[in-house]
């Protein structure tokens, strides 16, 4: 299994060279899906998701799909999605991702997938992917509502992603708070910034970061 982990995307040149390794293709032959579900339930302005997809459109993929899983049937999303090298799962809202995730039926489909496709996520994208998260954290760290429910998300690593480390939208994400709950989080945590992401390739685990990261327990 292949996935690439970052905590705001295709942003800088390493990353990028990251999921090329993992592709092992010229991006111009690679076919992406842009899932944005997680966005749905933010509020605000969306130029940050505008910049995720513009980031996509520089590296000049042979396609770029949008794919919104809780806006279509499966029917419609279900054959895009298989049509794709990469599933990149953007940002937003974790657990609201991963509910729509189980409603749809893509998890169920997820594991075969990624013996042959890339797992590519973003901030919450990048989040699901452990065994399983708590609404607490989300709401300690990114003002997100705290039903003070544990769910269960993709299983697809050991570890987990706290992403936007000493960003200034999410003044709370900062290494003295994530030293103190840590622990209770059990497993391996990542703390990444903006420039940095996480590389799986089968069990080597890898972090790309031209900025400040770090793992903890």
């Amino acid at each position: 299994m292949k996935l690439l982990l970052t905590s705001a995307g295709l942003v800088n040149q390493p990353i990028i060279d990251a999921l090329a390794d993992l592709v092992q293709k010229p991006f111009k032959t690679i076919n992406l899906a842009f899932i944005p579900t997680a966005a749905n339930v933010e509020p605000g302005g969306k130029e940050w998701l505008i910049d995720d997809l513009y980031n996509c459109k520089k590296l000049q993929f042979k396609q770029v799909d949008i794919v919104d899983i809780s806006a279509v049937a499966k029917n419609i999303w279900q054959p895009r999605l298989e049509q794709a090298d990469i599933l990149f799962f953007g940002g937003g809202n974790a657990h609201y991702l991963m509910k729509q995730i189980e409603k749809s039926g893509l998890k169920n489909l997820l594991m075969s997938w990624l013996k042959t496709k890339i797992y590519l996520g973003l901030s919450a994208g990048s989040i699901i992917a452990c065994h399983q998260r708590s609404d607490k954290y989300s709401a300690h760290f990114f003002g997100e509502p705290n039903h003070d429910e544990k769910y269960k998300c993709l299983g697809l690593v050991n570890f987990q992603i706290i992403p936007h480390l000493n960003s200034d939208y999410f003044p709370n994400v900062r290494l003295p708070r994530i030293t103190q709950i840590a622990p209770e989080m059990k497993t391996p945590v990542y703390a990444l910034d903006d420039n940095s992401a996480v590389k799986v390739d089968s069990d080597k685990i890898e972090v790309i970061s031209t900025g400040q990261w770090q793992k903890f327990n």
